[in-house]
């Protein structure tokens, strides 16, 4: 790459996109990078402020931004994504279904401390939609020394960094604690907000079954449910540690692994998850039967694209935790 006055630069091989911008009307490359630039162009390009234009010429050690990008977009881009073309040096990913947002956070940003890199994306672990943009990414100069991107893809190594887990379709069944609703004291409330997250997701409560407040009747209802064939279970209510809230006994009662009661997450602390083998079955307390965003709404999404959850992803909730 070489500079040169605009006067000189007839014929020769423009190694950059040049900008027109234009407020409210446009933003956009005026002339792409490969033009070859004719008499007519040194006009426009004095109007777009270039008094010097930088032109290409072949070296063995640097890389132009434009593959450069191609390469950050080649180590990420994985499973469930789809790549815009390269514009001004930069390159997007987008989602090509709806799901969750992966990316090895760890490898990546051990990539963007290698100097004059860039890789921006959404948070991970988020549901996102369909096209989506959830990554861009590009060098910050407009030439790269090979080096630098030879260390980028070692860092990499031969798993892309991002990918969309998309979402699986799930039987669910719902159990409804509470001796008041058992008994019909009082109209259940909880459902109707179950079924309307749910509905979000394309899936229905399947089956239903309401306990009062003892652990044995609850533990009874998960087993029927699993025998209804449900693939997850939800149970509301009695989840906190007043004495008669008995959910989380009978659930643990099955001899369900128990990954968590108790999160670092505001409302929704006293939330419980579980399996029994690869049935994951959720205990949730009474704030979300109210609250608009609950860690409900942070877990569900992940549980409904297969994802098994440890101890681990639930304690790194609690930074961006208080909802």
């Amino acid at each position: 790459m070489r500079e040169i006055k605009v006067q000189d630069a007839v014929g020769k091989i423009l190694c950059h996109d040049i900008t027109q911008i234009v407020r409210g009307v446009v933003k956009d490359a005026k002339f792409r990078k490969g033009h070859i630039i004719a008499a007519e162009d040194i006009p426009e390009l004095l109007k777009l402020g270039k008094e010097n234009i930088f032109v290409w010429e072949n070296d063995d050690t640097k890389l132009h931004e434009n593959d450069a990008a191609e390469i950050l977009r080649a180590i990420t881009q994985g499973e469930n994504l789809s790549e815009g073309e390269v514009k001004e040096g930069k390159i997007e990913l987008r989602a090509t279904c709806d799901g969750v947002f992966h990316v090895d956070a760890e490898k990546l940003n051990a990539i963007n401390a290698v100097e004059e890199i860039c890789v921006a994306t959404v948070q991970n672990k988020i549901p996102v939609r369909k096209n989506k943009s959830v990554a861009g990414m590009r060098v910050i100069p407009l030439v790269i020394d090979k080096i630098k991107m030879a260390r980028v893809r070692e860092i990499a190594g031969g798993v892309p960094l991002m990918k969309i887990l998309p979402y699986k379709k799930f039987k669910v069944g719902l159990i409804v604690t509470g001796s008041e609703i058992f008994h019909g004291r009082i109209e259940d409330t909880f459902t109707p907000v179950i079924e309307a997250k749910l509905k979000t997701f394309g899936l229905n409560v399947d089956a239903r079954k309401i306990s009062d407040d003892s652990k044995e009747m609850t533990r009874e209802k998960i087993f029927e449910l699993l025998g209804l064939g449900m693939e997850m279970i939800l149970c509301t209510g009695g989840m906190s540690v007043d004495p008669d809230d008995r959910t989380p006994a009978a659930i643990s009662s099955t001899g369900a692994s128990v990954v968590t009661y108790g999160v670092p997450v505001l409302p929704g602390a006293m939330f419980m998850l579980a399996y029994l083998g690869d049935v994951p079955i959720m205990g949730l307390p009474g704030c979300v039967m109210f609250c608009s965003r609950t860690v409900f709404d942070m877990i569900l999404p992940r549980v409904l694209t297969g994802e098994k959850l440890s101890r681990r992803d639930f304690i790194t909730l609690g930074i961006g935790g208080l909802l």
